[in-house]
């Protein structure tokens, strides 16, 4: 989901409050940010990727096209 509807469209795709939330985005801002929104709308385990997905492929994890 896009940072512009998250608010609009969890609770449809998530109504479990207590699922598991991984946030992501480039560079880690816009997901801190929605997991926060996500926090205030009460989930309990939003959480955000720190440094995002620019992070993520520094690490060498995997990815897919």
């Amino acid at each position: 989901m896009s940072r512009g509807t998250i608010e609009l469209d969890i609770e449809e795709k998530v109504p479990d409050k207590n699922a598991m939330i991984v946030c992501h985005c480039g560079g880690g801002g816009r997901s801190a940010l929605a997991a926060e929104s996500l926090k205030k709308m009460g989930y309990k385990n939003a959480r955000s990727m720190a440094g995002g997905f620019k992070a993520w492929k520094a690490a060498g994890f995997p990815t897919t096209k």
